[in-house]
């Protein structure tokens, strides 16, 4: 369930009318680790074990390459609200320790972080040694878009799609929050074991930090937004070795960091 009709008034050139919109769902999943509350994610209902499976990886809290188990605790209109994951305490990485004690709204992945300390990311730079052109790219998000159903019925989702280095669309994902739209979409290929094959990940709005870090922890060389990126996005994209590139559209582009390997 990841729309909802709601009636509102209409007023156009001063005429009014009563219209029946479609919504996109906001809705809150508490997410518990081994029977203790961890957070609550404000998502749109939905892939949400990739939503969990991804959100988890970034946090650094299980990076193991087998699933754990997922278990729903209580649901509400048959949408789970409370999705228990039984992790062995031996597997549960340092992430854990960092609880978010606040409350992550669809806009904001940093927000319930205790310290800012706490935002710090580590790990090798990234290397892309493949070649690949302006136009590929637009071709990437005329495909990604073409998947975006619940846009096209509400026009309030965002939407992340990551393809391989020979331009295969390997999974899309939609929520209202930038960032749980990316969550999905490595939740995804780290279920089906397929993450290593990552090579792009496109973005329908813009790229922050948290974005640019996701990306970076899932080993995915190139981050393309159809948007406008942050200052902080591309410093740490250029310090990560991701090539970012910002306001994909009307067949342009603006190249921020990294552009080694891109052709005209």
């Amino acid at each position: 369930m990841q729309t909802l009709t709601y009636q509102g008034i209409k007023i156009t050139n001063k005429q009014q009318a009563t219209v029946n919109d479609v919504l996109v769902v906001e809705a809150p999943l508490q997410i518990n680790i081994n029977n203790e509350a961890y957070t609550v994610v404000m998502r749109t209902p939905d892939d949400d074990f990739e939503l969990v499976r991804g959100l988890l990886y970034a946090e650094d809290i299980y990076k193991n390459s087998l699933n754990f188990i997922f278990e729903i605790i209580k649901e509400e209109n048959e949408v789970p609200s409370i999705i228990n994951v039984v992790i062995p305490k031996e597997n549960l990485g340092k992430g854990y320790l960092n609880k978010r004690t606040l409350l992550s709204v669809s806009s904001c992945g940093i927000c319930g972080k205790q310290e800012l300390k706490d935002i710090k990311v580590e790990g090798e730079k990234l290397i892309q040694n493949t070649p690949f052109s302006s136009e590929i790219l637009h071709k990437m998000y005329a495909e990604m878009k073409g998947f975006q159903e619940t846009f096209k019925t509400s026009g309030g989702s965002h939407a992340a799609a990551i393809f391989n280095k020979k331009h295969a669309l390997l999974t899309i994902k939609e929520d209202i929050g930038r960032h749980n739209a990316v969550d999905k979409t490595v939740g995804d290929l780290l279920i089906n074991s397929s993450l290593k094959e990552a090579n792009y990940l496109l973005v329908s709005g813009r790229v922050s930090y948290e974005i640019v870090s996701k990306a970076f922890i899932a080993k995915i060389p190139i981050i393309v937004a159809v948007s406008a990126c942050s200052s902080l996005a591309v410093d740490f994209a250029k310090e990560f070795g991701i090539c970012l590139i910002g306001f994909t559209r009307e067949e342009k582009i603006t190249i921020y960091s990294n552009p080694d390997f891109i052709k005209k």
